[in-house]
């Protein structure tokens, strides 16, 4: 059986190289090329026999970065699975590079072992997401939707009545209610949701998916 290719996009040119001898080493991987960036990487996969089966993809890189580069790979080059190598270890970053499509994320002070793991988890499972990345999945995933889950019914509809072109007082008497009531509803909203506005609150209805534009 041939042994599954990775290719290393990384601009520390004695990084990537390490890195290269690194799976080299391993028994069921090579290292057919590197490149600097991610648009060389791009430019690579339109030459014959250039598709890898795993690109080790490095996060801030100049030209095309990571993440801009992962979101390419995912659409024009779905095939191909994407691991993230970075030093970045910043939450939001990891979040990103989970968005645009890489099936893991791991830190360059990873042990060999464990990037050896990590590529034969994803050509045999389709990804690999050591305990920190899973957890700040699940972290993320409730901080999308805690807000929504938390709205009782009645402040759910007086959400979806403020994103329309109605005033506080119509909104009243659409819902059968005093305006003192509804100017309740509302403060309470700005605190709980932590807005300070009617354009928060529509902001707020718009990313949680409560009204669609």
């Amino acid at each position: 059986m041939n042994p599954y290719k990775v290719v290393i996009v990384e601009d520390h040119i004695l990084l990537s190289q390490a890195i290269a001898g690194l799976v080299n080493a391993f028994s069921k991987f090579e290292v057919p090329y590197q490149c600097n960036n991610g648009q060389e990487l791009l430019d690579k996969l339109k030459l014959p026999g250039n598709i890898p089966d795993v690109v080790l993809m490095d996060v801030n890189m100049p030209i095309l970065n990571g993440i801009e580069t992962t979101g390419v790979l995912k659409k024009e080059y779905p095939q191909i699975k994407v691991i993230a190598l970075s030093v970045e270890g910043a939450e939001g970053t990891i979040i990103k590079m989970l968005k645009a499509g890489a099936k893991g994320y791991l830190l360059k002070d990873v042990e060999k072992e464990i990037l050896e793991t990590a590529l034969k988890e994803v050509i045999s499972t389709g990804y690999y997401h050591t305990k920190e990345v899973s957890s700040i999945l699940v972290n993320s995933l409730n901080d999308e939707h805690s807000g929504v889950y938390q709205l009782k019914e009645r402040e759910l509809e007086f959400i979806k009545l403020v994103c329309s072109e109605l005033t506080y007082k119509e909104i009243a008497e659409k819902m059968f209610l005093s305006p003192k009531t509804i100017d309740g509803y509302r403060d309470a909203l700005f605190q709980k949701l932590h807005v300070k506005n009617k354009i928060g609150l529509v902001l707020y209805a718009i990313k949680n998916k409560i009204v669609h534009l």
